[in-house]
């Protein structure tokens, strides 16, 4: 089995220069490559899975929103908004979505059930603005999940697991405690472990090391994934992370 990770970025220009693609298998890490934008990213994964059936892709976005805000949009799922919604959101801004200028958060609940059941706190894909923000990635990676579940790709837990399939990874449960922001914190970490050093780099690359490093340490555990039976994580999604710590 290969495993996939990919550092994400839903900035309107300049995506390229922040996406991120880390392979690994059993033996370790094999690609840690970047300079490609959300099309060219769609291009490679399709191309990887052609390559290698047995492929798990982990992509650092929300794959959905609240299952309240789903019933209230009339939506099944984050894969069922349109792309000119999408967009509509992130240019206005409408409540419940805030982070832009003038638009504060509103008291509506922020987050997923997976979201509220973390070890860490997890930031709201209402927030498609400030420090931190993840909804603009995640409003800008439901293409991406209609694409690849087009090209016969499983989108985990919404569908029940293919050779190819996708999951949703939140790279601080896989890093855990490091201040990734220093250089010198991101080369001690792969130092320590005796991974390659190339992650150290950036934030961006060495998030997408290490994801696929662990990802590829629990090839099992993701080669095993069940059929999804819960209504709500069906339409709300669910982060993956490890069930044991090697």
């Amino acid at each position: 089995m290969l495993v996939a990770a990919v550092d994400w970025s839903g900035r309107l220009t300049g995506a390229d220069r922040r996406i991120w693609t880390a392979v690994a298998s059993c033996d370790g890490l094999l690609v840690l490559e970047g300079g490609r934008n959300r099309d060219q990213l769609g291009d490679h994964l399709i191309g990887l899975a052609l390559a290698e059936p047995e492929l798990v892709v982990g992509l650092d976005f929300g794959f959905s929103l609240p299952l309240w805000f789903l019933d209230q949009a009339g939506l099944e799922n984050g894969m069922a908004v349109p792309e000119a919604l999408a967009e509509s959101w992130l240019g206005n801004c409408p409540s419940p979505f805030w982070g832009r200028r003038g638009r504060c958060r509103g008291p509506q609940p922020q987050h997923r059930l997976t979201e509220q059941q973390l070890a860490f706190p997890a930031k709201s894909v209402f927030q498609i603005g400030g420090a931190g923000a993840v909804g603009t990635g995640s409003l800008r990676g439901f293409p991406l999940l209609r694409r690849l579940r087009a090209e016969g790709f499983a989108i985990w837990p919404f569908d029940e697991p293919r050779p190819a399939t996708v999951v949703e990874i939140y790279p601080r449960l896989l890093t855990r405690r490091v201040i990734k922001s220093r250089p010198e914190q991101r080369w001690r970490y792969l130092n320590e472990r005796g991974w390659p050093l190339e992650g150290a780099v950036s934030e961006d690359a060495f998030d997408a090391e290490v994801s696929a490093l662990v990802m590829a340490g629990h090839a099992a555990e993701l080669a095993a994934l069940p059929a999804e039976v819960d209504a709500r994580m069906r339409r709300e999604g669910w982060i993956w992370q490890p069930a044991t710590r090697g």
